[in-house]
């Protein structure tokens, strides 16, 4: 099908709409709607949170009679099964809609395609595509999650510009500045978890916890649609303090370890942590694997070079998000990454970068491992 400029315009409008669920759709993917009647826009609606109406049932909501012979154009396929809410095909049906644009298929096996069919045997006007790339920036770890059973995984590390983290010490406050600090913070508020490991916990006792109000988050508009991350700590021998901060704080947290204490253990899940054992250690894409299957999309990795060396080389990490300060601190410092075993220019490890920009007086770099 070809797509009109208006197509695409009310298409764009819709994306924009389903960015405003950025921090509060989670486990749900972020979907905008838009209805359109006689080239007017007359009802809109994005997904706020889980188990609330989806985009599409809002703008019907919104839309009223006017949905009635109205194009609806959908960030994601209409789903058409009942999951915490009714199938947004019916609520479509029902509402008198004539035609339904979606910017891509839901990933979904329960949906993948069934949605759209469902709607043109009824005798509604469907096509997919519009946008599609633009869509799919919504919901990374929700796709991949439903394309390969594992969540979307983001690294995030600080750096001198002279690529050191800590100096030799171990004295590493603050490498960046407070407004990369707190695009930190909106990077951790969209992640369904943030995983760190025990060394990071022994040496620095963190949060690990969004320290944002909901108001500093653009689109959660209610304390309701707030939640805390899941908070990970890769732990073998389950060492982690009983009195460790992230444990007395409000949201989950889950300990992986591998042959701790069970006495320990028990007086762990006492704190409300969950303790999860897997056997033979805690092989990284087996986590992410049991993260997935929690319905985690976006996994966030802060951790020191050992763990963040571990993640690249065992190919779970999507997304290098590596903020930039314009310091030195010397050739004594440490560095970013612990990579054992590249010994000569061939072991590099290549990357593309995907963005730079400055936050605040330092810059932030998105990359990717080359090839993905």
């Amino acid at each position: 099908m070809t797509f009109s400029i208006d197509d695409h315009r009310h298409m764009a409008r819709a994306i924009q709409l389903a960015w405003k669920g950025l921090y509060t759709t989670d486990p749900n993917p972020r979907v905008g709607c838009v209805l359109v009647r006689d080239g007017d826009i007359v009802g809109e609606g994005w997904h706020r949170k889980a188990g609330e109406p989806h985009a599409e049932r809002l703008a019907i909501a919104a839309a009223g009679e006017k949905a009635r012979g109205a194009t609806a154009y959908v960030t994601l396929e209409p789903c058409c099964h009942h999951g915490r809410t009714p199938p947004c095909t019916s609520g479509l049906l029902e509402a008198g809609v004539i035609r339904v644009i979606a910017a891509m298929e839901d990933p979904n096996p329960l949906v993948a395609g069934k949605g759209l069919e469902m709607l043109a045997e009824k005798g509604v006007e469907v096509a997919s595509g519009l946008l599609p790339s633009d869509a799919e920036k919504l919901n990374p770890g929700f796709i991949k999650r439903m394309a390969k059973g594992l969540p979307w995984v983001r690294c995030k590390l600080a750096m001198s510009l002279d690529g050191r983290t800590a100096m030799a010490s171990g004295e590493s406050v603050w490498i960046t500045s407070e407004d990369a600090r707190r695009d930190v913070q909106r990077l951790r508020a969209r992640s369904s978890a943030v995983v760190t490991g025990i060394g990071t916990v022994l040496a620095d006792d963190p949060s690990m916890n969004v320290r944002l109000s909901p108001g500093e988050l653009p689109g959660v508009e209610t304390d309701p649609y707030f939640r805390q991350p899941l908070r990970v700590v890769l732990d073998t021998s389950l060492r982690i303090p009983e009195d460790a901060k992230l444990l007395s704080l409000e949201g989950p947290v889950q300990i992986f370890h591998s042959r701790g204490d069970a006495d320990k253990a028990r007086r762990l899940e006492q704190t409300g942590a969950i303790i999860t054992r897997l056997e033979g250690g805690l092989d990284l894409p087996r986590v992410m694997e049991e993260l997935a299957g929690q319905e985690v999309n976006e996994v966030l990795i802060e951790a020191g070079p050992t763990l963040a060396g571990a993640a690249l080389q065992s190919g779970i990490i999507d997304e290098l998000i590596i903020y930039v300060a314009p310091h030195l601190m010397g050739h004594r410092a440490r560095g970013l990454f612990h990579l054992p075993g590249l010994e000569k220019m061939a072991d590099r490890i290549d990357l593309q970068i995907r963005d730079i920009r400055q936050v605040g007086k330092d810059f932030c770099i998105s990359a990717v491992p080359a090839g993905e």
